[in-house]
């Protein structure tokens, strides 16, 4: 019988105390974690140590804040690694920026350690569920579908003439998540545990704004759509056929 390899967890807080207690409480509930005090610190355990499995990421960071750092390993080749972020500010507002910039979940301080487990291990679950080609080892360069594409190795929306149109993190996983699974009903819980591995009743409604903005980009007419569409009572669906282009 074969042993699963523990997840390794990499810790960015540059609160020592803080990066001290959380490693030691996850490494005490069967995970390997490293830490980073700062953005540059990241980087360097990414390049001597990862990939990592998840990272969690502090918001309030000296030099390069959370939401940047989140950015550049969201476009860089971590872009599928989960991320969970921490910070002080519990604004709605601060957390959907967070899930924009490409975060997988987000607490606020204070937490307790056993809910941070919770959580990680909820992302990581509904990481491993994620379909092949919605993780690192893509083999589809472009996705096309009606008179749009997209560049799934630049994560870009290219219109008739290939022009980029630019979108959120969280409105291209969305995105992604539709073109993987054209003309199939996806309820709002579905497209929330695919896109943002959260909790569906603490963001249920952010899944209608990113809709209604992803619409917008593909110049869709909500009052009749020609591709994301409104099942009543059930969810949404991408009515256009995908076409795989390598």
């Amino acid at each position: 019988m074969t042993t699963r390899t523990a997840e390794h967890i990499l810790i960015v807080d540059d609160d020592r105390e803080i990066r001290e207690l959380l490693g030691a409480y996850l490494e005490k509930n069967g995970l390997r974690v490293a830490t980073a005090p700062t953005g540059r610190h990241m980087r360097a355990a990414l390049d001597a140590s990862g990939p990592f499995d998840l990272i969690v990421l502090d918001l309030m960071l000296p030099g390069e804040d959370g939401l940047a750092l989140c950015r550049d390993l969201r476009s860089g080749r971590h872009k599928a690694t989960p991320i969970v972020m921490l910070t002080a500010r519990s604004e709605e507002a601060d957390r959907i920026l967070g899930l924009e910039m490409g975060a997988d979940d987000y607490l606020a301080k204070p937490f307790s350690a056993r809910e941070l487990l919770a959580r990680l291990r909820a992302v990581m679950r509904r990481t491993r569920m994620l379909p092949p080609n919605m993780r690192a080892s893509e083999s589809a360069s472009r996705l096309a579908f009606g008179e749009w594409q997209v560049d799934t190795t630049a994560r870009n929306l290219l219109d008739s003439a290939g022009a980029p149109v630019p979108l959120s993190g969280a409105e291209y996983r969305l995105l992604r998540v539709f073109l993987d699974h054209p003309q199939k009903v996806l309820s709002r819980d579905q497209l929330l545990n695919l896109t943002q591995g959260r909790e569906a009743e603490l963001f249920e409604r952010s899944v209608d704004l990113l809709v209604s903005r992803l619409r917008q980009h593909l110049r869709d007419d909500a009052r009749v759509p020609r591709y994301i569409k409104t099942v009543r009572s059930e969810g949404y669906v991408l009515a256009s056929a995908v076409e795989t282009r390598h």
